[in-house]
């Protein structure tokens, strides 16, 4: 028997003077992951004040979503789009600039793609 290993991992990074949420996105992830994250991202967000809070999403080893989790993202970019200021997306270059398309219509801030981890954190922190 072979394990599938899914998951959000959440955590909080810092570049010189500008902290951002880190977020990696493991395997084919489900209802329950979104179940464990939220009320974690939840609480980031609470706490951010003035332009919105900044996000890394490291989807490297991403595989999709089951359908009700596919749900669950867009009830949270719904709820807490207007609270987020940039949204940094990379690690799989084909479906990646079409999130970023899609999730510019839920999010007020910019969202955008990188095949590179570094211009990611560059571009996120300017």
């Amino acid at each position: 028997m072979t394990m599938q290993q899914h998951g959000l991992t959440l955590g909080l990074a810092r570049v010189n003077d500008v902290s951002f949420i880190s977020i990696k996105a493991v395997g084919r992830l489900s209802h329950e992951d979104y179940l464990a994250i939220t009320p974690m991202l939840e609480a980031a967000l609470s706490r951010v004040e003035g332009r919105g809070m900044r996000v890394l999403l490291d989807a490297r080893e991403l595989e999709g979503w089951e359908l009700r989790a596919a749900w669950d993202d867009l009830k949270l970019g719904l709820k807490h789009g207007s609270e987020f200021g940039k949204i940094a997306l990379y690690g799989q270059p084909g479906w990646q600039t079409l999130a970023a398309q899609v999730g510019n219509w839920f999010i007020s801030g910019e969202v955008k793609a990188f095949d590179d981890e570094a211009a990611a954190i560059d571009w996120l922190t300017e």
